[in-house]
């Protein structure tokens, strides 16, 4: 079965910025342009870690008089074509924004934050851009080919864990040439199946009202079962 497992990763609170943010938020001179550094790489190619990192300023706590801030978020890299924070849900709460949960790049309407610069104190004010990433996973063209899945579809995801055995429904699939194959959750979610160390998931199909299986043995991609809780897999000749 390990043929078919998918890798699961953790994906902590982050920012995605564009030149012109960036730029502003560094102190960049007028015509010149900051470059993030690398920290360290990502498991999706091309996509890494820099070493900016950044305060998120939410809403005054009418308790203290205070901004709600969130210290030490990572930028991630390269820099693209609009400004985008990642939270999770209880990191929304912190913040005192809500957050709506959505795919990456969908921030119309999205929750507003302020941004700041601890190392020169410049703060830029986003009027939109703060989302919950809906999880999701990241497959090649041959990949999805593999599980039988494509672009956009929502799939159901086993990850198998001591106590806390879960299922995600609502997992997005993403398919581009590009992806390598990978599953994204947020902090939440992922304390939520007691993710720790390297963890797989398989992709599993909710039929009836029977108990979701996999058969190990017949090594399909994934498999259902039926209302009277025997497993057959999904290759288009369900029992």
């Amino acid at each position: 079965m390990e043929e078919y497992e998918i890798l699961v990763e953790t994906s902590a609170r982050h920012i995605h910025l564009d030149q012109a943010a960036f730029d502003y938020l560094m102190d960049a001179k007028e015509g010149e342009h900051a470059e993030l550094e690398v920290r360290a790489p990502l498991s999706q190619p091309g996509q890494y870690v820099s070493t900016c990192r950044l305060s998120l300023v939410g809403d005054v706590n009418p308790k203290t008089g205070k901004p709600r801030v969130i210290d030490g978020v990572s930028v991630l890299g390269p820099l693209r074509n609009l400004n985008q924070v990642e939270v999770s849900a209880t990191d929304a709460r912190t913040l005192g924004v809500k957050a709506p949960v959505r795919l990456s790049g969908d921030v119309k309407g999205s929750a507003p934050i302020t941004l700041r610069n601890p190392v020169n104190g410049k703060e830029l004010r986003l009027e939109e851009g703060v989302i919950v990433a809906k999880r999701h996973i990241h497959m090649t063209p041959a990949d999805a080919e593999k599980f039988g899945v494509e672009d956009g579809e929502s799939v159901f995801v086993l990850i198998a864990s001591e106590g806390r055995t879960t299922i995600f429904g609502d997992t997005v699939v993403r398919v581009n040439p590009n992806f390598s194959l990978a599953m994204h959750i947020d902090t939440d979610e992922s304390n939520a199946a007691g993710c720790a160390g390297t963890v797989y998931g398989q992709l599993v199909d909710m039929v009836g009202d029977g108990e979701c299986c996999c058969d190990e043995e017949e090594g399909e991609g994934h498999c259902c079962c039926g209302g009277e809780g025997h497993c057959h897999h999904d290759d288009g000749d369900k029992e």
